[in-house]
């Protein structure tokens, strides 16, 4: 299926939301690598060493976003065909408050009627990359403000519904079980729950150092899932660091 995303538009994001981060990261090498030139040469190497770490673990960052938004196919949304899901008649799309996927799904199953729920709370959720996204795109037409604890949704009413790199943006364990019942409570009898993120794990602290402890770990994601009545029916890579489960009910 051909994307409708502009080339390199997941790495541009990246930066462009997180500039500050990025800003920092790079004001901070200067100053070591000035501190290095006027130091003497014990505290020279180290300022050098710490200087040349956040150099590289910014590059590494950047390359791997590079090839997981923009080159692994995650937005051509063909892993979807891996997938025991069946031609759904009824979608349903969640986002925390930054939206790329509503327009591609609809695109992929234009017979379904799509249903698409964002549960952006300013109050909970207050990093400054989603605000920039949400005033740098705007939401997907009749997309529902919600509560994770309320979803306005009869009950055995989806046939599919996707969380795709949103969930971790619930932080509480209690929150986000809540939000997963309601998920399941919606859900058709043998309907799938698409859930795709990052890991606390290996690869992506390789990639992003400190900055995994942002994401859960496979354990906490289970745990949610079981106290929410939902069981992993399949597991899947989409890249090294992406993990995609489909849930059932228990």
């Amino acid at each position: 299926m051909e994307t409708i995303r502009k080339p390199f538009q997941g790495i541009t994001n990246i930066i462009r939301f997180n500039w500050h981060f990025y800003a920092l990261s790079l004001g901070l090498a200067l100053v070591l690598f000035y501190l290095s030139a006027i130091q003497t040469p014990i505290p020279r190497a180290y300022s050098l060493l710490l200087a040349s770490v956040i150099v590289l673990t910014t590059l590494i960052s950047l390359a791997v976003s590079l090839y997981i938004y923009d080159t692994s196919g995650l937005y051509a949304l063909k892993w979807l065909d891996k997938l025991a899901v069946d031609q759904p008649d009824i979608i349903v799309n969640v986002n925390a408050g930054f939206d790329e996927t509503s327009a591609l799904f609809a695109k992929k199953y234009s017979r379904a009627e799509l249903f698409v729920l964002d549960f952006y709370d300013p109050i909970k959720h207050t990093e400054v990359s989603i605000k920039r996204a949400r005033k740098a795109y705007p939401p997907y037409p009749n997309t529902l403000q919600i509560k994770t604890d309320t979803i306005p949704l009869e009950n055995d009413s989806a046939t599919v519904v996707f969380a795709i790199l949103s969930a971790h943006e619930i932080r509480e364990d209690n929150e986000r079980i809540s939000f997963f019942k309601e998920l399941n409570r919606i859900l058709k009898t043998g309907g799938k729950i698409v859930v795709t993120e990052h890991l606390r794990d290996l690869p992506n602290f390789l990639a992003y150092t400190v900055g995994f402890f942002h994401f859960h770990s496979k354990s906490t994601w289970f745990q949610t899932f079981k106290a929410a009545g939902l069981e992993v029916s399949q597991e899947i890579k989409i890249t090294p660091f992406l993990t995609t489960f489909v849930l059932q009910n228990a």
